[in-house]
C-alpha cells in the first residue's frame, strides 16, 4: 500500500501527541517513585554505577501499554524489556529513567526519554525532566521546543565560551573519560557531567550546553536527544540503527552549529587515547 505524505504527516502528528502525553504520564509516575525512593528495591546490573529499580520497569510498562493501545503495529525498543518488532515502519525507543544513579541518590538530573524512529532516523524526540517540570519536544521538520517555546541554537556559542557535557560508563575505560576531559580543557573548553546523557543532550538543544560527547551510549539514551538537537539547529553523529546494531552501543556526539566541528575534531584524539 502506498501512503501519501499527507497521511504520513497525520500519522506522525498523532504519534507526536502520544509521545508528549506518555512523557508527562511516565514522568509523573517516575517522580512519585523518586519521592519515595527509600522504599525501592534496588538491584545491581553490571556494577554499582549501573543500577535498576522497580521504578524503571514500571515506568517502561506504562509507556509500552500506551503504545500498544494506540499503535499496536509499531515496534518498541526499551532499556528494561528489550525489543518487540513492529510492522508499521515506526519503532519507539524508550529509556524509562535515564540517570538511574542520580535518581536513586536523590539528585534531580534524570529524565524520561522517548524517541520514534522511521526510515532509520529519529523523527520524534521527547524528554521529560520531572524534577524541573520541563518537557523538551521535537518532531522532524517542525522544530524543537522547551515547555512549548521554540528552541533555536546560536552559532556564536563555542567550546570556548560555553559548557560541554561529557559522559562515561562502565563500558568505557576510565582513561578514555580522562582523555575526553583533557582534550576539551586543552582546547580551551570546560565540561560538566550530570549522570544523564539524555538530559544533557536536551540541554544541548536548549543552548544550555554547547555540545555533548560520550564514547559509548545505547540507542535509548541518545535518539530522543538527537532529534531535539537536530530540530533546534544543531548537528549530531549518526547512530547505527540497522538490524542488530540498534541494540548495541556507539559513540555519541551532538553540538550546536558553533561547536560541532571543533568537538568532532577532538573526538578522534579522545578515542585514540
Amino acid at each position: 500500500m502506498i501512503i501519501s505524505s499527507t497521511e504520513d504527516t497525520i500519522d506522525l502528528d498523532k504519534r507526536f501527541q502520544l509521545a508528549q502525553e506518555m512523557a508527562e504520564e511516565a514522568g509523573a509516575l517516575a517522580l512519585d517513585y523518586f519521592q519515595r525512593r527509600h522504599e525501592l528495591m534496588i538491584e545491581t546490573k553490571r556494577d554499582l554505577h549501573d543500577v535498576v529499580s522497580i521504578a524503571d520497569r514500571n515506568v517502561e510498562d506504562l509507556i509500552r501499554k500506551r503504545i500498544a493501545a494506540s499503535f499496536p503495529e509499531d515496534g518498541i525498543l526499551g532499556e528494561e524489556h528489550g525489543y518487540e518488532e513492529g510492522t508499521s515502519g515506526y519503532t519507539w525507543v524508550v529509556d524509562p529513567i535515564d540517570g538511574t544513579a542520580p535518581f536513586l541518590n536523590g539528585l534531580s538530573s534524570w529524565c524520561v526519554s522517548i524517541a520514534l524512529l522511521h526510515d532509520g532516523e529519529p523523527v520524534i524526540g521527547v524528554i521529560k525532566a520531572p524534577c524541573d517540570d520541563e518537557i523538551f519536544a521535537a518532531m522532524k521538520g517542525k522544530g524543537a521546543t522547551l515547555d512549548g517555546q521554540a528552541l533555536e541554537l546560536d552559532a556564536a556559542r563555542t567550546l570556548q565560551n560555553g559548557l560541554t557535557g561529557i559522559g562515561g560508563n562502565s563500558h568505557v575505560p576510565p582513561t578514555m573519560i580522562g582523555a575526553s576531559i583533557t582534550s576539551l580543557l586543552e582546547a580551551g573548553g570546560n565540561f560538566v557531567r550530570t549522570g544523564s546523557g539524555a538530559l544533557m543532550l536536551a540541554h544541548v538543544a536548549a543552548g544550555r550546553l554547547v555540545g555533548y560527547y560520550e564514547p559509548y551510549m545505547h540507542a535509548w539514551d541518545c535518539l530522543a536527544g538527537y532529534c531535539l538537537v537536530k530540530e533546534a539547529g544543531g548537528e549530531h553523529l549518526r547512530f547505527p540503527v540497522e538490524g542488530e546494531a540498534i541494540r548495541k552501543g556507539s559513540p555519541v556526539l551532538a553540538a550546536g552549529p558553533g561547536a560541532f566541528r571543533d568537538l568532532a575534531e577532538l573526538a578522534p584524539k579522545i578515542e585514540n587515547f
